[in-house]
């Protein structure tokens, strides 16, 4: 008789908190570096051995001494982050290790989270597009009328996004078809009024598409040595920033023609924006007015909203001034040095989640539209300009990877000296 291999050992309640956790963090966006060393302490303190390995696609999680150990492997899309319910999920692991519910009970909350339906409707993620448009075409110095434009794109956008992702056929052409409408219409309502600001009220108005927080997360995994997760989603964010290429490419040309015609057709439109440069308050309003938007656009929660805005402005404010005295890519390390710092730090004191308010710091600072500019101008034929910016995006990359690291080791070195 052939002898059958001996049964695996049954999976017992902790074990699948751990895993049911593992899938709901990549799920809400988490970094590897952050989920395995997450995943890694709650296993600890509920006495399970496991080893967790994490890529944008997939999970791996071994349970169990080496010498019998049993292997999950879990099949995941990459998410975005999802700031409230990360938060719930911290408060969920905290009440598992410290033993205030059971795993049991712990699993059965993070099933719950499954069938919720979405923080905000529709419409208020639509407005949230808008208003990010019309605050980052104030950081870009455009004029009034180019806000209204902005704003309009974002809607544009918007409903291209929220539209696109219902179906899966479409889901992976949302960025291209994006770009191409946005742009299109760009450049139409450039020459139709006469303006000359149609790149940068298309670039307002995709900026929430832009993969830069991707872009800088894959860099900050790839200093961490989480290597194969960080050259997959490094690789996502250069597919993403060529689908927008593409798109704007097409949409320029196409734009500029039905321009044209709109021009010849209505003559007397020129002038009709008004070119009236924004009051020196713009800028500090869409300080305030973008992290209320990234605050519905990343799920996070309403008691959250004023946190999120103090590290928004703080991490801006930082990398401005920073930025203007000793260089863009000094700016940009102090900036992340100062928003990760400040997270970790109001994370452990108040026993929170740092991402609540670290992405959307980093968000506001991270290269997306200096990668678009990249793309666009290796699209356009001019090589050195576009070899030259992307040179310029891989600098101010690492400098915020660079602060990132810097700010946890910071943030655990003042948490030493506290203790």
């Amino acid at each position: 008789m052939i002898a059958l291999p001996p049964a695996p050992p049954p999976v017992d309640d902790a074990q699948r908190f751990i895993l049911r956790l593992a899938r709901a963090l990549h799920q809400h966006g988490t970094p590897a570096d952050r989920m395995e060393s997450a995943l890694g302490a709650a296993a600890r303190r509920l006495g399970v051995q496991a080893e967790i390995f994490s890529t944008p696609t997939s999970i791996m999680v071994g349970m169990g001494s080496l010498e019998s150990q049993r292997v999950h492997l879990l099949r995941v899309e990459p998410g975005e982050p999802n700031l409230g319910q990360l938060s719930r999920l911290g408060a969920i692991t905290r009440d598992v290790v410290e033993s205030a519910i059971t795993p049991a009970e712990g699993l059965a909350r993070l099933e719950a989270m499954d069938r919720e339906p979405p923080a905000y409707p529709r419409a208020l993620v639509l407005l949230a597009f808008v208003l990010a448009s019309a605050a980052v075409a104030c950081f870009l110095g455009v004029r009034r009328g180019d806000v209204v434009t902005a704003s309009l794109l974002g809607l544009l956008s918007g409903s291209i996004a929220l539209g696109a992702a219902r179906w899966e056929s479409t889901r992976h052409v949302t960025e291209p078809l994006a770009a191409f409408s946005v742009t299109t219409v760009a450049f139409a309502l450039e020459a139709l009024f006469g303006t000359t600001s149609g790149y940068l009220t298309a670039l307002a108005g995709l900026v929430v598409l832009f993969p830069g927080l991707t872009f800088t997360v894959a860099l900050t995994e790839l200093s961490t040595r989480h290597l194969a997760s960080g050259t997959a989603r490094l690789s996502g964010a250069i597919v993403t920033f060529l689908g927008l290429g593409f798109g704007l490419a097409l949409g320029a040309k196409a734009g500029a023609w039905l321009g044209s015609v709109l021009h010849h057709a209505w003559p007397d439109a020129v002038g009709l924006i008004s070119q009236t440069a924004l009051p020196a308050w713009a800028e500090w309003a869409g300080l305030i007015v973008a992290p209320l938007a990234f605050t519905v656009l990343l799920s996070g929660r309403r008691v959250d909203a004023p946190l999120i805005v103090v590290a928004c402005a703080a991490a801006y404010l930082t990398s401005k001034f920073a930025g203007a005295a000793m260089g863009e890519e000094l700016g940009a390390f102090l900036g992340a040095f100062v928003v990760t710092a400040g997270s970790n730090l109001h994370a452990r004191l108040r026993r929170r989640v740092a991402m609540v308010t670290q992405v959307p710091g980093l968000l506001i600072m991270v290269p997306g539209s200096i990668g678009f500019r990249s793309v666009t101008s290796l699209l356009g034929q001019e090589v050195e300009a576009g070899v030259t910016t992307g040179f310029r995006v891989a600098i101010v990359g690492i400098s915020l990877a660079a602060g990132i690291l810097a700010g946890n080791v910071a943030s655990r070195a003042a948490e030493r000296v506290r203790i």
